[in-house]
């Protein structure tokens, strides 16, 4: 007998609390061991359209609902009773008479109104997209639509859909209709559906993103133990296509939070490995953190396919450039920051120079350092791509002195910063005959600093496919701005951007980009427009908190974090975040009086069973949570005054305004269904851009 779940079934039972999830997998183990059981409870659902709908009785008010044949047992959903009858009812299991794809299509005629204002944003104006009111796909035919998976009932429906209807419409659709739908909303051009070529209904690739055949127990376990991890075995259309593409050259996918970046680039790493069963390839990452995540995201895609996991190296930047620095020079010997500062000053005041000391450091970090430069005509030259503000030749000479000194004292010392070391392992790769890896994917690369860039330069070079990048400019946050041209790496011509996302509701996201600009460029004029992205699903509009003091603040967040737990979420659904160190104790004091435990992640990421967790911004990278508080976004928190304080340039300003707007919108986007943003004091500025409505 055939096994299988389907999303919805995952989707439901992730909605329902952790001793009703305990139940309702003991139930499913018990099913795919013995579905003929006489000790199941298998009810038939008279009311349903589709005679092939049963309950099963998990517990005395928890219902799962199953598609029953002779040869298969499908999960559909589980609910409390009347819910999850009422589900059954509105549902059927049909082959769609184009594409041959299996779908759970909901009966159209048990649909009063389906017509919900205010959901869908408009884009940006563009000749492309109707203007608001117009009926967005008026001109395709019924060919075209069912070509998208678009069931037949539902033809009438998406006709005279417009831009305020279409989210609430594609709540009611089947994945891959409602997916063209959205891009074509945005201005895309989706591929139509594949078209059948099998008998089977649930060999089909669109049947296969939603349906799960469950070889064995262990399968069962993985898929009721990570629900949220569905998105790790399909990719929609667009994911991949990127993913498959052949590129001459080094190429970036680009979007904002929640439209899939990781996904493409973990697909991209287990394509190329296994289109080449000889490639070797480099999954990486600017963090250590974040590369411990893409190894548990990698080992659960391709968990049965241990020899072609053994081709995939994930690891961290710094530890990859170590590592070959070990291989081909020897023991890397590295600088500490406070050894280096005490060098900038002690060369300072050789010079009889008052230069500040942040100053000094940052000059040497994003100027000198960071691109390697050997002499006086080299910094006299250099364009300083990162740093705003101009300094004159007198200027520089004072300055180029006192840098000069102190690489003289690192040679003496025997010692090397990063950016040094990183330098002299992509020299030698040029010389080797065989690269290191055939193919490099980097997720996170607008993280990615200048001696980092540098390394992966050299070990993919311009090869085809050899460099592949994923990231959002809106959330750099860690580094300066540079030239990537300048490292001999052009992604022009093939950049692609990603507009549909799965990860945040459409309020949430909504709300976050009005953080940041609708277009975001780097310094080479690559352009990211952020513009007409949509989100898949709704849910309630984001609060916004200012209390009069931290004790106000602490009591509202508390309460909010007992509605989310009453609502069913358990505590490893929901983090509470701050912008820095100092506001920690904040957030341990609302989940306490809250009544609840708390774990302050650090870069391990490690959360403890039962526990919500408690971190900075910074450690919200690469992170996802079904409720987000983010505390103390007071003025002075952020923006950061100690940061802004320590901006010895003023044109530099800017750039650490951006920064610590990234910050924000990076914590406000981990949220999937619920957000919360307060101030126990004086509000940031920010608030009111986020609050604001447009």
């Amino acid at each position: 007998m055939h096994f299988r779940i389907a999303d919805t079934f995952t989707d439901s039972l992730a909605k329902l609390t952790g001793e009703e999830q305990k139940a309702v997998k003991t139930t499913a183990f018990d099913l795919h061991l013995n579905p003929a059981n006489p000790s199941f409870s298998f009810h038939k659902l008279d009311r349903a359209k589709d005679k092939r709908f049963w309950s099963v009785r998990v517990s005395r008010d928890i219902r799962l609902i199953v598609h029953r044949t002779d040869d298969s047992l499908l999960l559909c959903y589980v609910d409390h009773h009347d819910a999850a009858y009422a589900w059954a009812e509105r549902r059927r299991l049909a082959t769609h008479p184009n594409t041959g794809a299996a779908q759970l299509v909901e009966i159209r005629e048990t649909v009063e109104e389906i017509r919900v204002p205010v959901y869908v944003e408009a884009p940006e104006p563009r000749p492309a997209t109707p203007a608001g009111g117009q009926r967005l796909f008026a001109g395709l035919d019924d060919d075209a639509l069912l070509g998208y998976g678009v069931p037949p009932e539902w033809l009438a429906d998406v006709r005279a859909a417009d831009e305020d209807g279409l989210l609430a419409l594609a709540d009611h659709l089947p994945q891959e209709a409602a997916e063209a739908l959205l891009e074509l909303a945005t201005g895309g051009q989706p591929q139509p559906a594949h078209v059948g070529g099998t008998a089977d209904a649930f060999a089909h690739p669109d049947a296969q993103r939603r349906f799960r055949v469950m070889e064995d127990v262990e399968a069962l376990a993985r898929a009721l133990e990570f629900p949220w991890e569905k998105w790790s075995v399909f990719l929609h259309p667009g994911q991949r296509r990127i993913v498959e593409q052949d590129f001459n050259g080094a190429a970036r996918v680009a979007g904002s939070a929640g439209t899939g970046k990781t996904i493409v680039a973990l697909h991209r790493a287990v394509h190329l490995a296994r289109s080449n069963p000889n490639a070797r390839v480099l999954l990486t990452t600017f963090s250590e953190p974040l590369a411990a995540a893409l190894r548990i995201k990698l080992g659960r895609l391709v968990h049965n396919a241990p020899r072609l996991a053994e081709r995939i190296d994930v690891a961290a930047l710094d530890a990859v450039g170590e590592r070959l620095y070990r291989a081909r020079i020897g023991e890397p010997k590295l600088v500490s920051d406070d050894v280096l500062a005490a060098l900038l000053m002690d060369a300072a005041e050789a010079a009889s120079t008052s230069e500040d000391l942040r100053f000094l450091i940052g000059e040497w970090a994003d100027v000198v350092d960071a691109w390697q430069l050997p002499d006086w005509p080299a910094y006299r030259d250099v364009r300083r791509l990162g740093r705003k503000t101009r300094l004159p030749e007198r200027r520089r000479e004072v300055l180029w002195r006192i840098f000069e000194q102190v690489r003289t004292a690192l040679t003496d010392r025997g010692v090397s910063t990063r950016a040094a070391l990183f330098t002299r392992v992509a020299e030698r790769l040029a010389d080797d005959a065989q690269p290191v890896y055939d193919h490099v994917i980097v997720d996170e690369a607008q993280d990615v600093d200048v001696s980092q860039l540098r390394l992966l330069a050299a070990l993919a070079g311009s090869r085809r496919n050899g460099l592949f990048f994923a990231g959002d400019l809106g959330q750099r946050i860690f580094r300066q701005p540079f030239s990537w041209k300048a490292l001999g790496v052009d992604v022009r011509g093939r950049s692609r951007t990603l507009k549909v996302n799965y990860r945040t509701s459409h309020q949430i996201r909504a709300h976050a980009d009005r953080l940041l600009g609708a277009r975001v460029a780097d310094v080479d004029g690559n352009v990211e427009d952020r513009g007409g992205t949509v989100s898949v699903f709704n849910g309630p509009a984001p609060q916004v908190g200012s209390f009069d003091d931290h004790a106000a603040e602490e009591t509202a967040v508390a309460e909010w974090l007992r509605l989310r737990t009453a609502d069913g979420l358990n505590p490893n659904e929901v983090a509470v975040f701050v912008r820095s160190a100092d506001a920690l104790e904040r957030a341990v004091a609302a989940v306490a009086t809250a009544g609840l435990d708390a774990a302050l992640l650090d870069e391990r990421l490690h959360l403890p069973p039962g526990q919500i967790a408690v971190a900075t911004m910074h450690l919200a990278k690469g992170l996802e949570f079904r409720a987000v508080a983010v505390m103390a976004c007071d003025d002075e928190i952020i923006p950061l005054q100690s940061r802004i304080e320590a901006i010895a340039d003023e044109a530099d300003l800017d750039e650490a305004y951006a920064t610590e707007r990234h910050l924000l919108y990076v914590a406000c986007t981990r949220a999937r269904d619920h957000l919360l943003v307060t101030s126990g004091d004086v509000p940031s500025e920010f608030l009111d851009d986020f609050a604001a409505e447009h």
